[in-house]
């Protein structure tokens, strides 16, 4: 098919394929390239039917103009170059690349040998040059116009005091619903049942894990699983094809509004720590193609890849124009798709310097606090990865949140029952003042959760012991060893009433202080309907009923008292203050706002925390001094964490007028308020929640 097209002279300042109302103009960055050819397919053959050298070349930016050409357009790149690994240069024009500004791809590589950069099974290994054309086995980027009739779309910006996060995977959250059409799509997701679904849970924002596009790896291709979760990026501009129904990425920009319109935020997980490539015997998909010595962090030896990540390669940040692609990323889909915010996995990578450690002033975090449009979303780090000192829980700016493990990991010790947990609950109960209380971080910047994608669901931390991960075809070696979790007398499912309803006992205990914790809760999809994953706890590979949500079979009661838990806190603003909150050390207006009591009425001593045994414990939360939201009729809530047996416990003397309220109890999901005076008899293995209110009410 001959061209119809000529090439000219276009504009740098853009990257990728731009779509001006005339024509398209072309710019991608490679500072080591010698030439960049542009190669043009026709949608319908996937025939090759054009090439043109990009002809002009601004600094590391290359770039033309193609007069006519249309949205719809597909095409990709060939990067000329050396191929001198050795130092770093991996250039092969057999191969075609991706654009890394690619706003559309057509689906995903077809693994084949041809893909790689090297001759497999030669010799010198990836030292060795491949001529083998990888055309035929590639994807297609697409010229896309993004424009989108928003209408009256606006973002419901919630206070992040008031915002509960729900963890979701676009296909699982909806591959088995009977009641939406095109299931495991973003146009289910944002369907009438599962945005009824929601709203009615009482959740506010539903941070997706990775929908950029993204690649299952060729050892799991080669078993015959898949890439389920997506933390193995291809485009960082792309929606991810699986989950388009009709193939158009106004899907993902419908699915924003309709969530928008329904009050709820978008989350995007997103992967810009490292790519799916891999290491040095990995694919020639894109970057590695145009310019492997800038985009990667490489080694002294440059034949081989820093790998922080542990999955083969990690991004070169420090580069400025690997940056300003990152920062690009961002603003786009905050810009032009209306996402709300981004969790950043193995954040600490992105903030790691010139290959040392990690640091808080790392560009990264510098070029995202001055921006005018990021500093104002959402920002979520994962605070760790396999890097020199990676593990940096507490350590980032504002405004970014974390994600807190050790919450996670002391709420499930100190219900199974270990000791020397609860002072340690204590922290996490207020916020986990010990990592986030510096540097004027509010308590909101601790991402509170009992499960995440990565581990056990809630409903296998109390039904399993040990990790069950055959499926995943690594001998059951992969996942973490150390769940803190307790099946309670039987591995797996059970019949035996008692034990069935000391799980679901264990349940609301962990659910109950996760909503009555100071920070931002997190939920992940399906554990409020007692969603299982057969002891899987890391089912990444299992894009099948291992890892989607299993409606069928619901749990009405505990989704019943997880939602009563999240208007709980809602409706009581004490709960979610943004200030820590310390016992005796604000006194600005004389009002203390944090006070700890044993089950006897007194006061907790140091002798008291430092006991072994200590498993239960009482706390009173008052407003902090000076919080705008606070409201006179709420004075005070008393809550009890009892990990142990049955206790008479003595309420604190009430505000003259006011009576102490029993609003919860674990082990009465569905009570009725009670008004209550002096001692009670606290349950055992229960939280109990007490609101002060008029006596005469």
């Amino acid at each position: 098919m001959k061209s119809k097209f000529q090439i000219s002279e276009g504009r740098p300042g853009q990257l990728g394929a731009t779509f001006d109302g005339d024509g398209v103009n072309f710019a991608v960055f490679s500072e080591n390239a010698t030439r960049m050819v542009l190669c043009l397919f026709d949608a319908e053959s996937g025939e090759e039917f054009d090439q043109f050298d990009l002809p002009e070349r601004d600094g590391d930016v290359w770039y033309g103009y193609i007069s006519g050409l249309r949205p719809g357009q597909h095409y990709g790149l060939r990067a000329h170059g050396p191929f001198d690994p050795e130092n770093g240069h991996r250039f092969n024009p057999a191969k075609l690349l991706m654009d890394p500004y690619a706003k559309r791809l057509t689906g995903h590589p077809v693994w084949n040998e041809a893909l790689m950069g090297y001759t497999v099974g030669h010799k010198q290994l990836d030292l060795s040059l491949d001529p083998r054309d990888s055309a035929p086995y590639m994807p297609r980027s697409v010229v896309e116009d993004p424009a989108f009739s928003w209408g009256l779309d606006t973002p419901p910006r919630t206070p992040i005091h008031q915002s509960v996060i729900y963890e979701a995977h676009v296909k699982g959250l909806t591959a088995l619903r009977k009641d939406v059409n095109d299931p495991g799509t973003f146009l289910a997701m944002s369907s009438d049942p599962m945005l009824e679904y929601l709203t009615d849970l009482g959740v506010t924002a539903v941070e997706l894990l990775p929908a950029q596009a993204f690649l299952t790896d060729h050892f799991l291709h080669e078993k015959g699983l898949t890439n389920y979760w997506g933390y193995q990026t291809f485009g960082f501009f792309a929606p991810e094809p699986r989950y388009m129904a009709n193939g158009q990425i106004n899907e993902f920009q419908q699915m924003v509004a309709r969530f928008h319109s329904a009050g709820l935020e978008v989350i995007m997980d997103v992967v810009y720590n490292h790519t799916c490539e891999g290491n040095e015997m990995g694919p020639t998909l894109s970057f590695r193609g145009l310019d492997n010595a800038s985009y990667y962090r490489l080694e002294e030896n440059k034949r081989h890849y820093t790998n922080d990540t542990g999955t083969g390669n990690t991004m070169n940040v420090d580069n400025p124009m690997v940056l300003r692609m990152i920062m690009d990323s961002l603003r786009y889909w905050v810009k032009v798709m209306h996402v709300d915010g981004f969790r950043f996995d193995l954040c600490s990578t992105l903030g790691r310097v010139n290959e040392g450690g990690f640091d808080r002033g790392a560009a990264f975090f510098d070029a995202i606090r001055q921006d005018p449009v990021l500093s104002r979303v959402k920002l979520i780090a994962e605070p760790w990865d396999i890097g020199p000192g990676g593990y940096q829980l507490g350590a980032f700016p504002p405004p970014f949140m974390e994600w807190n493990d050790k919450y996670r990991d002391t709420v499930r010790r100190f219900w199974r029952g270990d000791e020397g947990e609860a002072p340690a609950l204590a922290d996490r109960l207020t916020g986990s003042a010990m990592q986030f209380d510096h540097s004027g971080r509010p308590a909101t910047a601790s991402v509170n959760l009992l499960t995440a994608h990565d581990g056990f669901v809630l409903e296998d931390v109390v039904s399993y012991n040990e990790k069950h991960n055959e499926e995943n075809g690594e001998d059951g070696k992969d996942g973490h060893g150390e769940n803190y979790s307790d099946n309670l007398g039987v591995e797996g499912p059970t019949d035996k009433k008692a034990i069935l309803e000391e799980r679901a006992q264990r349940k609301r205990n962990m659910m109950a202080t996760l909503m009555l914790s100071q920070g931002t809760p997190m939920l992940l999809a399906g554990d409020e309907a007692g969603n299982s994953q057969s002891g899987n706890n890391n089912a990444y590979s299992q894009d099948n009923e291992i890892s989607w949500i299993d409606w069928e079979s619901f749990d009405p009661e505990f989704h019943a008292f997880t939602r009563l838990l999240i208007r709980f806190r809602k409706d009581h603003p004490v709960l979610r203050q943004k200030m820590f909150l310390h016992a005796r050390e604000r006194a600005v207006d004389g009002r203390e706002d944090l006070f700890w009591w044993r089950p006897d009425g007194e006061e907790m001593r140091d002798e008291d925390w430092t006991d072994p045994g200590l498993n239960c414990i009482a706390m009173e939360l008052r407003m902090a001094s000076g919080t705008p939201f606070y409201a006179e009729t709420e004075s005070a809530i008393f809550i009890v964490f009892n990990a142990g047996e049955a206790v008479e416990t003595k309420l604190p003397e009430p505000t003259e007028g006011l009576d102490w309220v029993w609003r919860i109890d674990t082990t009465r999901p569905d009570m009725t308020e009670e008004h209550s005076r002096g001692t009670i008899e606290m349950p055992a293995n229960a939280v109990a929640v007490f609101t002060l209110d008029d006596e005469n009410r």
